[in-house]
């Protein structure tokens, strides 16, 4: 499966089950100060386990980060 994911071409060899599935291979442990857009719209979190992933599907993923 070939997806884009913070503007890389990515290929999967195994399609997640979902959103929440493909977080957790992409940002393992990352849970809070997360947000994801696909294919540019923004999903809540409270919908990442509903919300299928297809093959060329845009993906973005934005973390938090602390500093000044």
């Amino acid at each position: 499966m070939e997806l884009i994911i913070n503007h890389k071409k990515k290929i999967l060899e195994e399609a997640p089950a979902s959103l929440e599935t493909l977080m957790q291979w992409e940002a393992p442990g990352k849970s809070k100060g997360v947000a994801v857009a696909l294919n540019n719209q923004v999903v809540p979190k409270t919908a990442w386990a509903s919300t299928p992933v297809k093959a060329h599907d845009v993906v973005l993923i934005i973390t938090a980060t602390q500093g000044g």
